[in-house]
């Protein structure tokens, strides 16, 4: 009774603030801060990191609102999404695409005319490709909905370097590339955990399609894929050796998860290997970002 009684009085605010996936934005946002700064030697203007960081959270928001109001179904099947506003009732539907539209809108107007246009319509190629292709077609129709849509989610630091520099350029796709090669292994691995979800659901993930023994596989592969990426930036000048040595740490302790989550050596691999590799994507970028103003070490 109790339940429902906080229920009832949950301010809708939170409701709102949680379909806008704010842990998943702010993974963004960090990427697309580190984006910013790599892309000149120097300070970045203060109206740009307000502006740009703004502009690319709303726009994110969106996007994560129109994947709930369509994965409602799908959310209410699975044990880890069961409880999502939209999927309850707590936002309906329609509240919730009149949000959807008022964000995004903003965002864009925010990136087009305080950032540049650029920047805004790359921000709105990604809100169609993760919240119409991805959302609506990808997810339910192929295995491959991780590697193909990973495009869209792994944008963030391009962002942040067209923001600054109103061009796309070399390194900001180095980023975008390293992203791109993480997000296999992340999912993946959460598909593991949560394989029953996704079956029950029936979303078509790896593990269910494929088997556990070749996602598995295929999450080594694409971690030894992801070990390369990482050092490319400092192969290219990019960054120095510390930089290098972080990544060289970081990745190994990645193949370290992905092997024993192939070899079924440590209990709760899956969702550990999950967990790790957010921290693993943070501390690179951040490591990224602190080479960047090391003085001498390029």
């Amino acid at each position: 009774m109790s339940d429902v009684l906080i229920d009832n009085v949950r301010p809708a605010w939170r409701d709102y603030l949680e379909i806008c996936k704010p842990r998943v934005v702010l993974l963004m946002l960090m990427c697309a801060t580190v984006g910013m700064f790599l892309s000149v030697p120097g300070a970045v203007p203060p109206n740009i990191i307000l502006y740009g960081l703004m502009g690319i959270a709303l726009v994110a928001a969106s996007a994560a609102a129109v994947n709930h109001i369509a994965d409602a179904q799908i959310d209410l099947r699975m044990a880890r999404t069961q409880n999502r506003p939209v999927a309850t009732g707590r936002v309906s539907a329609s509240q919730g695409l009149v949000f959807a539209g008022i964000t995004g809108l903003a965002g864009f107007v925010i990136l087009y005319y305080l950032v540049n246009p650029l920047t805004a319509l790359l921000n709105l190629a990604s809100w169609i490709g993760y919240g119409v292709i991805y959302t609506l077609y990808l997810k339910r129709a192929t295995p491959q909905n991780i590697v193909i849509g990973g495009l869209f989610g792994a944008a963030p630091p391009l962002f942040g370097w067209t923001a600054v520099t109103n061009t796309v350029e070399p390194g900001a796709l180095l980023l975008v590339l390293i992203i791109y090669a993480w997000t296999p292994p992340h999912f993946w691995a959460l598909a593991l955990d949560r394989k029953a979800d996704y079956e029950q659901a029936k979303v078509p993930m790896l593990p269910i399609t494929h088997g556990e023994a070749y996602t598995r596989r295929q999450i080594l592969f694409y971690t030894l894929i992801l070990l390369v990426c990482s050092v490319l930036p400092f192969s290219i000048g990019m960054s120095g050796w510390p930089y290098l040595l972080v990544a060289l740490v970081l990745g190994v302790v990645f193949v370290f998860w992905a092997v024993a989550l192939f070899k079924k050596q440590v209990k709760r691999a899956p969702i550990r290997t999950f967990r790790y590799s957010i921290t693993y994507l943070t501390l690179l970028f951040l490591a990224l970002l602190v080479d960047h103003y090391l003085p001498g070490v390029t």
